[in-house]
């Protein structure tokens, strides 16, 4: 197997995981991509290229993947095209926009029990989610600070 195929075989690893979290393929390709390629700009016809996308599926694809903050693009001076590259601390960025998320579900959970009460079983329902949210928030609010590793050589 060529290095260019296993690179392929990993990107497709990584959008195969992704899906698992409701990311479409191509969405987890690109990202999976632009993890490994060089230069670690590309554009959208180099991406395409690579991965073997159509353009019209990879515009839509890498226009989501920038609004969940994995993203960046420019374009250089002269030129018209644009080029992407993952963000820096992308998957930081990621990560704190979902540990935000939790807290304003658990902001809904308690208007819900506050509408329906904790004693019926539909309270119960929300409750069961309501503590679950909460459980996440603390071990999220009691985490250490993420180190890169970066600089460290990975084991």
């Amino acid at each position: 197997m060529s290095d260019q195929e296993s690179l392929l075989e990993w990107v497709e690893r990584v959008a195969m995981y992704l899906a698992r979290d409701g990311v479409p393929p191509i969405a987890g390709r690109v990202l999976g991509w632009l993890m490994v390629c060089d230069p670690p700009e590309q554009s959208a016809g180099q991406i395409s290229e690579a991965i073997g996308a159509s353009r019209a599926s990879l515009t839509s694809n890498l226009r989501l993947l920038s609004g969940m903050g994995f993203l960046t693009w420019r374009t250089r001076p002269g030129e018209r095209t644009v080029y992407y590259r993952m963000a820096t601390d992308a998957w930081q960025v990621v990560v704190r926009k979902q540990i935000a998320g939790i807290s304003s579900f658990l902001d809904i959970t308690r208007e819900g029990l506050d509408l329906v009460g904790p004693g019926e079983e539909r309270g119960a329902r929300i409750l069961q989610a309501h503590a679950a949210f909460a459980w996440m928030a603390e071990v999220f609010d009691n985490a250490p600070p993420l180190h890169t590793g970066i600089e460290e050589e990975i084991p």
